[in-house]
């Protein structure tokens, strides 16, 4: 494509083509400076402001070369540029910005619209001054803190191991989810302490953003080399909710800029080219095509917020390298923003796979701002990520649309959410009866929990107050965050239940509020009936608990021939502990007490589901599973139960299938040929 063009009217000017590529080479738009041998080599990195208020940018990922690449059936590509030698730039170090702004670092260098800057009244040498109104804010925290009795330490990484170079380098998928799941352990922490009450101080803002510079810090990232095309470990389809998500993986590495680029030489001229861009509702995108996507260029006054003086956009940056690649005809990755169903005020980003720019042209903003906008057409034979979110939107609309549709809600009603009956592989009609329950029946003589009391509270339990017996027996912590979210795996979550003066919709009742998520019984191929959700999961999210009639275990142990294994939980089963979905202490500045093991010591307990049970009786085994289980208690009608609570051990996208691992029997008369298809399977389970 030799220029911009598009459709213009009698009311609309006509631009011309030529005027508009009309620019100046990269490389003389960016100011070079000389390195003396005594000062640090200055850092240039694209300007991808603005920034939220006391969070200094960084940008993570050096550039590399982009090397080969793969297709998502693991056939090997060339990517465009594969042969042309990069320019790569230095990443600015985070470790100073920890504590909210209480740093001394005598050089930073702060990017915006306009290109980068020095802080305002900081000299060359020496320490930034702060201004005075800013000082005496920060006198007030340090106050409040001190008051509170309570700190926040700094990461503790002196014994902290990342991952080595060549995994920060280029990953995997066991890579990739083991980083996620890091990433969101320390999250899910740091979200823990902003919640209590001791910590009220707002000494942390944002633990997605301090995760994620913990994260790059201490070397639990990977991808670091930025390249076109294919992210190794990275699948299509798969879901963040945080763009520092993106960071760590190396899918997409700005922070907050819509327009990731790398440049490349060639023989005239530097060329920036774009290597991904996240397309979340900012700019008046045209977003509703599956196949094809209507991209607006970043800057000048086409923001969806008020208050933006309206302006033209400029070739330049994103918006330059967007063009080069529509010349180039490199490939681009892309992620959609889509608003969560479950909770609107959220935004999930969905990895959609390549795509490449077919047109682009310049439109006008109903500000009068010229747009550049890009026509982008997604590659062939990919997976249908986008396409998938469509259908289940429909499909709630009227779930008789469903292809496959057998009942429109399995439970009768008894759940407070629908789950639908499917099978679109074979004209089975549904599973052999058994009696839908909603919770785990116990017997008189097997109540397996020490007798305890329930809390005092009047009103909702707070989080970090100590007068609350509940949280006492949690060792003093809230075990979710405030959004329903489990922080840790324990031997035991103690949950404040009927017994509980408390209000119905405290925050430490999460597994007994009932199904959250749109759930489907569905037929596999191989595997029997399976489970998965119409909505995404977020990682740490209740599930469902795995309801059914408890079981003499000493009983069940002596008949081996009892025909109800298939549908039993154990939890004396050996279990693979090794995933370690807890957050390491030190980097939240907590020290390492004691074995940081999830191997638990459980109360033996066996739950038969065969004759009586839920939707859990349906969720498979695998050995490399996305669901993880958690013994929960709580008082009702004077008596302690336990119960076995279900979790999302990571994001999970819509019609993903729902497993947990079955763990091994000690009766290898119990144990099943294991078909879960995973490289790390076991060959059998049960």
């Amino acid at each position: 494509m030799d220029g911009v063009s598009g459709p213009a009217t009698q009311s609309e000017p006509i631009f011309d083509k030529s005027r508009v590529l009309d620019v100046k080479p990269l490389r003389t738009m960016i100011p070079m400076f000389p390195n003396p041998p005594q000062a640090p080599p200055f850092v240039c990195s694209s300007p991808f402001g603005p920034f939220p208020s006391g969070f200094t940018p960084f940008y993570p990922f050096s550039m590399g070369p982009p090397g080969e690449g793969r297709h998502q059936d693991g056939a090997a590509y060339a990517t465009p540029a594969a042969a042309v030698p990069l320019r790569s730039f230095g990443t600015p170090q985070m470790g100073a910005h920890f504590s909210n702004g209480d740093t001394d670092s005598s050089r930073d260098i702060h990017f915006g619209d306009g290109g980068f800057h020095t802080v305002s009244g900081r000299k060359k040498r020496g320490a930034y001054k702060i201004p005075k109104d800013a000082a005496e804010k920060r006198a007030e925290r340090k106050a409040r803190k001190e008051a509170a009795g309570t700190e926040i330490r700094k990461p503790n990484l002196a014994n902290v191991v990342g991952l080595p170079q060549e995994q920060r380098e280029d990953g995997n998928r066991e890579i990739v989810c083991f980083v996620l799941m890091k990433f969101d352990a320390v999250r899910r922490r740091l979200s823990q302490l902003e919640d209590s009450k001791e910590a009220s101080t707002g000494l942390i803002k944002r633990a997605d953003l301090k995760s994620g510079n913990i994260m790059m810090t201490s070397g639990f990232r990977t991808n670091s080399r930025k390249r076109i095309g294919v992210v190794p470990g990275v699948e299509i389809g798969d879901i963040f909710y945080f763009r520092m998500e993106m960071c760590v993986l190396g899918l997409h590495a700005p922070s907050m800029a819509g327009i990731d680029y790398m440049t490349v030489k060639n023989d005239m001229e530097d060329d920036p080219l774009a290597v991904s861009i996240v397309s979340s509702g900012g700019y008046d995108d045209d977003a509703d095509d599956a196949d094809v996507l209507v991209y607006t260029g970043q800057g000048g006054g086409n923001y969806s917020n008020k208050g933006k003086e309206a302006s033209d956009q400029k070739l330049e940056r994103g918006n330059l390298a967007l063009e080069r690649s529509a010349r180039r005809g490199n490939q681009i990755r892309v992620i959609r923003g889509i608003r969560d169903t479950t909770n609107p005020s959220l935004k999930i980003y969905v990895y959609d796979g390549l795509y490449t720019i077919q047109d682009s042209w310049i439109d006008r903003a109903k500000s009068g701002a010229s747009l550049f906008k890009y026509r982008m057409v997604r590659l062939p034979g990919q997976f249908p990520a986008f396409g998938t979110w469509q259908s289940v939107l429909k499909w709630k609309e009227s779930v008789s649309s469903r292809p496959g549709l057998i009942l429109p809600d399995l439970t009768s009603g008894a759940e407070s959410l629908p789950v639908a009956l499917v099978n679109d592989i074979d004209d089975v009609r549904g599973p052999p009866y058994f009696t839908y329950l909603r919770s785990v029946k116990y017997s008189k003589s097997l109540n397996l929990s020490e007798p305890t009391y329930g809390c005092n509270c009047h009103s909702s339990c707070a989080a970090g107050d100590l007068n609350c017996s509940c949280i006492r027996k949690n060792s003093g912590d809230f075990p979710y965050t405030a959004n329903g979210v489990l922080v840790s795996r324990k031997p035991m979550v103690y949950e404040c239940g009927p017994s509980c003066p408390c209000f119905t919709n405290c925050k430490n009742r999460v597994s007994q509020s009932g199904l959250k998520v749109r759930l489907e019984v569905f037929k596999t191929k191989d595997r029997g009936w399976g489970l998965r959700s119409w909505d995404p999961i977020r990682s740490g999210t209740f599930i469902c608990e795995f309801a059914g009639e408890v079981l003499d275990k000493a009983k069940y142990d002596r008949d081996e021939s009892s025909d109800c294994s298939d549908y039993v939980f154990d939890t004396s089963r050996a279990f693979d502990n090794s995933f370690r979905w807890n957050y390491d202490p030190p980097l939240v500045g907590e020290d390492a007490v004691g074995d940081l093991s999830e191997d638990f010591d459980i109360t033996p307990l066996v739950i038969n589901a065969k004759d009586s049970g839920n939707v859990a009786r349906f969720m498979n085994h695998s050995c490399s599973p996305n669901v993880l289980w958690q013994p929960t208690v709580y008082e009702q009608d004077g008596e302690s139960l336990i119960h076995i609570a279900f979790f999302a051990m990571r994001h999970i996208a819509p019609m993903t299938e729902l497993t947990y691992d079955y763990g091994i029997s000690q009766s290898e008369n119990r144990r099943k040929r294991c078909l879960c298809g995973s490289p790390k399977c076991k060959g059998f389970f049960g």
